[in-house]
Order: structure tokens, then sequence, then C-alpha cells
């Protein structure tokens, strides 16, 4: 009779966690310097680059400008010299609050109008 393998769910979230962590030191032991270069470019890269929503967005920017500290400010301003014809898209952004506000208002007529009807 064949053994049936071993899954995720066989294991208590304690032993999980261990067999996260022993697999994650011993990755990392394993691999050279270049590998590790690359493996954290990509990751940087992911978590600067791939931002969803604002909130991911400005942890980035907190990011980049612990990173760069006093230097920063000089940093952006030359970039926004190299690429001043470039459009603001942030600039023209939507309210969140505001566009939420707008539409309880629009809702509450809504329902405003349906009551009216039920008379």
């Amino acid at each position: 009779m064949k053994k049936k393998p071993i899954i995720y769910s066989d294991l208590s979230k304690k032993q999980l966690e261990n067999l996260k962590e022993l697999y994650i030191q011993k990755k990392v032991e394993s691999m050279s310097h270049k590998e590790l270069k690359q493996y954290v470019l990509e990751i940087i890269s992911h978590q600067i680059n791939d931002t969803i929503d604002k909130e991911e967005e400005m942890e980035a920017w907190r990011e980049m400008s612990v990173f760069f500290g006093e230097q920063f400010e000089i940093i952006i301003l030359e970039i926004q010299t190299k690429y001043i014809d470039d459009k603001n898209v942030f600039g023209t952004e939507i309210d969140p609050q505001k566009q939420r506000i707008e539409l309880l208002e629009k809702n509450n007529f809504d329902q405003e109008r349906k009551d009216m009807w039920d008379e």
C-alpha cells in the first residue's frame, strides 16, 4: 500500500512555522552572493515598482525617503527637471473620502425618491 504524502495541513501552526523558518535559513545559506543580490533586486523591485494602491505607494515613498535621507528632495528636483513635460498623475487623483460622500448623498437621494413612490 502506498504511503499518503504529508501536506501542510498535517502540521500544527507551530510545526509549519518552524519548517518555514528552517527552509528560509537553508535556502539563503545555499545561495551564492550573485544569487542573493539578484534575489534581493527582484524583491525590492517588486516592492517598489508594483505598488497597487495609495497606501502601498506611500509606504514605498517612505522607504525611499529614509534610504536617500537628506538627498531625497534634491533627487526629486533633479528627476522633476529631467522629466518636466510629464503630467502629474497623482495631482488629478480623486479624493476617496469626497467620492464616498458623493456616493452616500446619491444613495440617500435615490432612497428618498423610492420612498416618495411607496406612499
